[in-house]
């Protein structure tokens, strides 16, 4: 391989083109040099999108793209580009529309094959190197789909225009439907919560994903209706999910799911988002309920951030793949007796017990390490005390980590997307906050001056840093997840420079990605080129959409400088998104929890007093402890006031009458005087915050 020549690929920035650089395939990145050959020679396009910790792009790579006899296929019939889905999610959402079209189902790798006006007339997603399993063999479909362009071009043109209507329909938004109303976000979370697996908690089926935006809109609601049967089942799928191998119990962190319904088996790629989505959902947990087993998950998943997907500028990397030395899971898994040559002789029975790890394995006759057992039933087993069981079996788990550390590790995709470093940003902020742990309050403010120092080009904030290098202008969740992460900064070190940075990207996000027609947001940038249609990404997926993220953002913009301008522009998204809404919570989790935020009455919390006292910082704990995502927490300090009053206009009517920093409290639009004592406030403030432990971890 490393003697073949390079192709154009090398020459990219991202580490999945990079990762084709190498093969006989003629490959072109997107760009207009692709586009002009196709369109000069009347050649079609076979368009290949992935990323690079996919397991089936890399076995498709490996099968087809490695392969001459293949590539010369390719080569001779087709123009090649080759896109990296985490670089270009519109590409990838539109083509990944169309391939549904087409197919009835999409995922990746994505494979579509595009006339030289960028049409799509076929499309799938891993096709084998020959036939097999019901899938044409990809040389096959190669030939038989270069012979129908040139023999069949009318209707393969037919064929294409009814599929780019189609994804025009599909990206066309219809009227608003109406102001929010109670009884429809009691339907959404009833309906949600239906599909609870009681058995081993989640929602839906094998293969079944922690569905963080989901579990979020359902806590928001517990927090708002106080039905306890909502945060129950929360807790169970925590619980079960944190005990599982979809969780790794050594080096702490979530894979991307679990192909079984219990959660023992993961696909094993550990992708940025969902560890910065979970941790909240568990400290918020630890909050509520003073589970040790939670704060110790959320604490263990943002020291996986820190240290394994930190970058030395600051940002967070995406991904570790699935892979290690060609095979999936290789870096994770152990046998028993591996397990037993590391740890000590004595301890060998109960580390056993304590890591689900047996003779045959539960994976493909390795063992993926789980806890099925707290430390209470563990010692009981074992005749022991927690406090005795616990230190034997740290102990062995350190030696475990210590052994892993020595094997090839999977590859890491090292570039930095500014969307998922908003959601690591939010983590570790709420972290800081909620564990008083200052380095990960660290982390998140490097991690933000990095993004608006590097990332920033003329007032243009660009989506991906790679080795240096920037590609691609951001798009609309990227300013929208980054101005909500540095609020949360805000809350956090109470620096202003925080808010008027949001400010500034809230007002970028209207002028580049508005549709002032109807009130919501474009997702490419209204000075970049995309086919067939300009989408809004009003789907909440893994992530929060442009949309549902832009409606948050302007909203807490609106609690906190008391302009309205921010929430008619919030109003706006949820009045125009209600219909779809309604339909199919599924695909809006994250909206509903923005609107969920809207009905929940406000809570204003004002602190004034110099923030790097100790009393102040007691203030601050006692609200930190506190599940109160409604909150409007502000510290004034009066020595420094000036630059938070530039901000915040309201806060001039807020003043320290003594040498004691006060807290005022308001609450259901009822304020109370002014609160010296962090304990008075911690009794004023709505909740009980759990404050010990009610299990051992």
């Amino acid at each position: 391989m490393s003697e073949r020549r390079p192709n154009r690929l090398l020459a990219t920035t991202s580490p999945y083109l990079q990762q084709h650089a190498y093969n006989p395939v003629d490959w072109y990145p997107w760009g207009p040099e692709a586009l002009e050959r196709a369109r000069r020679e009347d050649r079609p396009i076979f368009l290949s999108i992935g990323y690079s910790t996919c397991h089936w792009c890399h076995v498709m790579a490996h099968e087809s793209f490695e392969n001459p006899a293949i590539a010369d296929i390719m080569n001779a019939n087709f123009v090649n580009i080759k896109v990296d889905r985490e670089e270009r999610p519109d590409l990838d959402e539109t083509y990944m529309t169309a391939v549904q079209v087409l197919t009835g189902h999409g995922g990746w790798p994505l494979s579509v094959f595009l006339t030289p006006d960028l049409k799509p007339f076929y499309g799938g997603t891993y096709f084998p190197p020959e036939d097999r399993g019901g899938l044409p063999g990809f040389p096959r479909l190669l030939l038989a789909l270069s012979q129908a362009y040139e023999q069949n071009r009318e209707q393969l043109a037919a064929l294409s225009l009814k599929v780019e209507s189609h994804v025009q329909r599909l990206g066309e938004m219809p009227g608003g439907g109406g102001d929010l109303s109670r009884e429809s976000l009691d339907q959404a979370a009833h309906g949600l919560a239906q599909d609870f697996d009681p058995v081993y908690g989640g929602l839906g089926n094998a293969p079944k994903f922690p569905r963080s935006l989901e579990w979020d809109f359902l806590l928001h609601y517990h927090h708002l209706s106080g039905e306890a049967q909502i945060f129950e089942k929360l807790a169970f799928t925590l619980e079960k999910m944190a005990r599982g191998g979809i969780y790794d119990q050594l080096g702490g962190g979530f894979h991307r799911y679990s192909v079984d319904a219990a959660w023992v088996v993961p696909h094993f790629e550990k992708m940025l988002y969902d560890s910065a989505l979970l941790a909240p959902l568990y400290l918020a947990h630890w909050q509520l309920s003073g589970s040790a087993l939670s704060r110790r998950i959320s604490r263990e998943t943002l020291d996986f951030i820190i240290r394994d997907l930190g970058s030395h500028p600051g940002g967070f990397y995406a991904a570790w793949d699935a892979d290690s030395e060609g095979v999936e899971g290789k870096y994770y898994v152990w046998s028993r007796e591996e397990v037993a040559r590391v740890v000590r002789e004595e301890a060998a029975p109960l580390v056993m017990a304590a890591l689900g790890v047996t003779q045959e394995g539960n994976f493909e006759g390795a063992n993926i390490l789980t806890r099925p057992l707290s430390r209470l039933e563990l010692a009981a087993r074992f005749n022991l005390t927690p406090d005795q069981a616990g230190p034997t079996l740290e102990e062995a788990m350190d030696r475990l980590r210590q052994v892993r550390s020595q094997r090839v590790p999977p590859h890491r995709d090292e570039k930095v997307i500014v969307s998922w470093n908003g959601l690591a940003i939010t983590a570790l902020a709420r972290g800081a906050q909620v564990l008083e742990e200052r380095r990960y309050y660290e982390a998140a403010a490097r991690a933000a001056r990095f993004l608006l120092r590097d990332l920033f080009r003329e007032n243009t904030l660009f989506r991906i840093w790679t080795a240096g290098q920037l590609s691609v202008p951001g798009f609309s969740e990227d300013y929208a997840l980054l101005a909500n992460a540095l609020l949360d900064l805000y809350e956090t070190d109470f620096d202003p420079f925080w808010v008027s940075e949001a400010r500034r990207l809230a007002g970028l996000l209207e002028d580049r990605f508005l549709d002032p027609a109807d009130g919501t947001y474009f997702y490419v940038d209204r000075g970049q080129e995309t086919p067939l249609v300009r989408s809004k990404s009003i789907y909440d997926q893994v992530l929060p959409s442009g949309n549902s993220m832009a409606a948050r953002l302007n909203f807490r913009l609106y609690r906190l400088t008391e302009e309205a301008r921010y929430q008619e522009r919030a109003q706006a998204i949820i009045r125009q998104l209600q219909p779809q809404a309604r339909e199919n919570p599924w695909g809006f989790a994250h909206l509903w929890t923005v609107m969920t935020l809207v009905l929940t009455p406000p809570l204003d919390l004002t602190l004034v007093g110099d923030p790097h006292e100790a009393r102040t910082q007691a203030l601050l704990q006692a609200a930190h402890r506190h599940y109160l995502p409604e909150r409007r927490l502000v510290l004034k300090n009066p020595a420094d006031g000036a630059a938070l009053e530039a901000q915040l206009p309201w806060t001039r009517a807020y003043s320290q009458s003594g040498e004691e920093p006060v807290a005022y409290l308001c609450r259901d639009f009822t304020c109370l005087p002014g609160i010296t004592g962090s304990e008075e406030l911690g009794e004023k403030l709505p909740g009980s915050p759990a404050k010990n432990a009610k299990e051992h971890p």
